[in-house]
């Protein structure tokens, strides 16, 4: 995928509390009145952290819990149905740790893959029973490992170019995956069979529509994916039918995430933003809008808006993601900072910094408040979220 940017930005940039600090006086309170702020915006400690937005409410606090070192960039990052483990990829090998130890606790490769050159696992996704990890690299392979065994149970082939994502559905049967061949497939657990979604679409911005990023629906419903044309398509698993475009980001979009009741769907974009999309129409009646878009009409009322523009990074959003009681989204972005925004009003409650690069993958826990990074600097980090009300104290 040619137009994938770098991960690594000018190494000798650096963002330090107090430009971080104005950053958020200027978007906002540019008038500089700060009679809410409370008396300590920022916590602050030797290699990380975070700056609170004074006008909100601050109800969360972040602590890091566990920095993990890599031999690579890490490229995914993604926990397991339980919470107790998170899985990473990065050149050649997927990792698996403990996620309350930070211990590793297993790391998988394969041996028989050519030894010339880079092979990086670009998506890792664990079945719901944790009992298989499902990796997808950029030889155009989605394997899945036995994770007791440490062996590969399963290849499934037919992806043209790296594949860039993929996604459990919640009964374990199907896995869906996105890849820069400008596809995105639906793989059937028991016999490998797989149904192509497809981007042959006339409306595309430009003939560059490779799939950046593929989640299933909660429901098992449908699968959203993001490509580089700006466009974020919503197909029918049971049929493969195309039933929704959504517009509006104005560069490449790089990650999608449905939030837990599958009403809604958080994309974030090269154009710095993130969108929320009520997607709600089509989880009842949305048959004839599928039929419409299927037949290629462009007439009949669209049913899915975008209700929501997070603002606030100041370069790629590279991932997002959405916290298992729907309150919260994340994001990681090329600015190397991470970003706690309220769900219901895309207000950013604090920004993290640490990373000494690009942050390519967040991850939040099913079970709880853990979030995971991974990055450009060959690291991985876990941490936790409090959202009890805070009480500033000195040491912050």
């Amino acid at each position: 995928m040619s137009s994938v940017p770098s991960s690594v930005p000018n190494p000798f940039a650096k963002f330090s509390v107090l430009t971080v600090f104005f950053f958020f006086q200027f978007q906002f309170d540019r008038d500089r009145d700060l009679p809410h702020a409370p008396p300590e915006p920022k916590k602050e400690r030797p290699d990380w952290f975070a700056v609170f937005n004074p006008k909100v409410k601050r109800v969360l606090d972040v602590t890091l819990v566990h920095t993990l070192i890599h031999e690579s960039v890490v490229c995914c990052v993604r926990f397991s149905a339980d919470g107790k483990y998170l899985a990473t990829g990065c050149n050649r090998t997927a990792q698996i740790y403990d996620t309350k130890t930070g211990q590793k606790r297993c790391v998988l490769i394969d041996e028989s893959a050519g030894k010339a050159g880079d092979l990086y696992i670009r998506s890792v996704c664990f079945s719901p029973d944790g009992k298989y990890l499902a990796t997808g690299a950029e030889d155009k392979q989605i394997r899945i490992w036995d994770i007791a065994k440490k062996r590969i149970r399963n290849v499934f082939d037919g992806h043209q170019q790296e594949i860039y994502s993929l996604d459990f559905s919640l009964d374990g049967r199907l896995i869906v995956s996105g890849s820069g061949d400008k596809t995105a497939r639906i793989w059937d657990m028991v016999d490998g069979t797989s149904k192509v979604l497809t981007i042959n679409d006339p409306d595309s911005l430009n003939n560059d529509a490779g799939v950046t990023s593929a989640a299933i629906s909660p429901n098992g419903q449908l699968v959203a994916a993001g490509s580089l044309d700006t466009v974020v398509r919503i197909w029918d698993v049971a049929t493969g039918a195309l039933v929704e475009r959504l517009r509006g980001h104005r560069d490449s979009v790089y990650s999608v995430a449905f939030t837990p009741d599958g009403k809604g769907l958080v994309s974030g974009s090269l154009d710095k933003t993130l969108k929320y999309w009520d997607v709600s129409g089509l989880l009842t009646g949305g048959s004839k809008r599928k039929d419409g878009v299927a037949n290629g009409k462009k007439d009949l009322e669209k049913t899915s808006q975008c209700t929501m523009n997070f603002v606030g990074h100041t370069d790629y959003v590279l991932s997002v993601a959405v916290s298992h009681d729907g309150q919260w989204v994340v994001s990681g972005s090329k600015d190397r900072g991470v970003q706690f925004w309220e769900a219901h009003s895309a207000n950013v409650q604090c920004m993290l910094q640490g990373h000494k690069n690009s942050v390519i993958t967040v991850d939040l826990s099913p079970t709880g408040n853990v979030l995971a990074t991974g990055s450009g600097d060959w690291q991985a980090r876990i941490c936790e979220s409090f959202t009890n009300p805070v009480t500033y104290l000195a040491s912050d």
